[in-house]
């Protein structure tokens, strides 16, 4: 088997799609295809990442275990920037000849590209894959929609507290127990070392707002027949809205400075040293290790409203799915289990730190590396992801929820307005979704 790889695009800033960011999902589909060859080339497309040759290294292997079953087939594989994916992937939907067989797309993405037509559904595959059932709720839950499965989750990834070991020592704090508790003592760390940010907050981070939200029982929607409704403005999810926005003022996080501020600016200000505390992802660690914070740093989980509890997290990553389109379907599922199987997620941890789907290939991980013991802990707590609605890259791509939460902290709009407001069009882009 011949294996060509290459790069599409210079290097572009590392962004992990299903954590940070949703795609405009494409809008036409295209026709299935109408055969399956056993043989030719196959074409996948995968993230290009900032550091890209250990993930290359690793698909290479991949792609030659592959290879040891399939004599005679060819497998290019192409590394796209994630920041076009979403003109890439429109193209191919639109465009079966010159699509690829598999693509690598983030988690929130999926049901949009469903909608599109471009994802097959490969249900029974994924059904009868032995190492499927080892694959956690909530990333077997990223590649589902209407009860069919359109993809395998490639890797994972989820938030917790980082915080200052330094700073804690010398004002005698503990790591805060509570979300109470991670509030006090936000603004005690403000009130003794007024250079920094007690706890640095976003209001453009909307992935680190909603364990507030989720650990006060409210929901981002809730399913109203086949489609979804807003429940952000319930008294719950209000609750939680109502803590993460008290962060923002003068005695933690000025609001001038913070409103805008998304997860990598709150990542950078914790790593440079210029907050005491911040909620970063298992993604973050390369770069908190090379600020001024390396060697004065710890993570735990990210505290729930009681002692013990641990807030719910969104569980981001990436996916790998089969296009409609692919004339290669039998071929495509067999490299898709090889790329997105134990071994390779085994491998690309070692590689690249991306947490495995799989709980027993985490938990073995998490024993290898100790710094990923508080995402694990996180991810076994129970984890949340986005509603299976095209709705969702819509309300994401209009900045919905930080718009809500930027007027709350600037005073234009109280908790109960903004959260109204918030919901309204929420449901607006629910129903034109369908």
């Amino acid at each position: 088997m011949k294996l060509r790889s290459r790069i599409a695009a210079p290097l572009a800033a590392l962004v992990l799609a299903g954590l940070t960011s949703t795609a405009c999902a494409p809008q036409t589909s295209v026709n299935s295809a109408s055969k399956d060859e056993k043989s030719g080339t196959l074409r996948v497309w995968l993230f290009q990442e900032v550091n890209n040759d250990p993930k290359k290294k690793v698909v290479d292997g991949a792609v030659a275990a592959f290879a040891q079953q399939h004599p005679g087939v060819e497998v290019e594989v192409e590394y796209i920037p994630v920041e076009t994916r979403a003109q890439r992937v429109k193209a191919a939907f639109n465009d079966p000849k010159s699509a690829p067989d598999l693509i690598e797309y983030g988690n929130t993405d999926t049901a949009g590209y469903v909608k599109d037509g471009g994802l097959a559904d490969i249900g029974a595959e994924f059904g009868d894959w032995a190492e499927a059932k080892d694959t956690d709720r909530t990333a077997a839950r990223s590649v589902t929609v209407g009860g069919k499965v359109y993809g395998a989750p490639f890797f994972v990834g989820v938030r917790a507290l980082y915080y200052r070991t330094d700073v804690f020592t010398e004002l005698g704090l503990r790591p805060p127990k509570t979300q109470d508790e991670l509030v006090a003592t936000a603004k005690q760390i403000r009130k003794a070392r007024p250079e920094l940010y007690g706890l640095a907050v976003g209001g453009a981070y909307t992935y680190g707002a909603m364990p507030f939200v989720w650990a006060n029982g409210g929901e981002l929607a809730e399913e109203d027949g086949a489609t979804y409704k807003s429940a952000i403005d319930s008294p719950a999810a209000r609750k939680g809205i109502e803590t993460y926005t008290s962060l923002f003022g003068d005695d933690n996080c000025p609001a001038a400075k913070c409103a805008a501020m998304g997860g990598n600016a709150t990542v950078t200000a914790f790593a440079s040293g210029n907050a005491a505390m911040a909620i970063g992802g298992d993604f973050s660690h390369q770069a908190v290790e090379a600020g001024a914070v390396k060697g004065k740093y710890a993570v735990v989980p990210l505290p729930g409203l009681k002692e013990g509890e641990i807030a719910p997290a969104f569980a981001g990553g990436n996916n790998i799915g089969v296009l409609k389109s692919s004339s290669h379907r039998t071929l495509a599922v067999g490299l898709m289990k090889h790329l997105a199987g134990k071994d390779t997620q085994r491998k690309l941890f070692d590689a690249m730190g991306f947490l495995p789907t799989y709980t027993d290939v985490r938990a073995e991980a998490a024993k290898k590396d100790p710094f990923v013991e508080p995402f694990v802990q996180t991810l076994a707590a129970g984890t949340k992801f986005v509603p299976a609605s095209p709705g969702w890259g819509q309300i994401d791509a209009s900045t919905v929820l930080p718009t809500m939460f930027q007027e709350i902290v600037s005073g234009k709009k109280d908790v109960a307005a903004a959260a109204g407001d918030a919901a309204k069009k929420m449901d607006a882009a629910f129903t034109s979704a369908g």
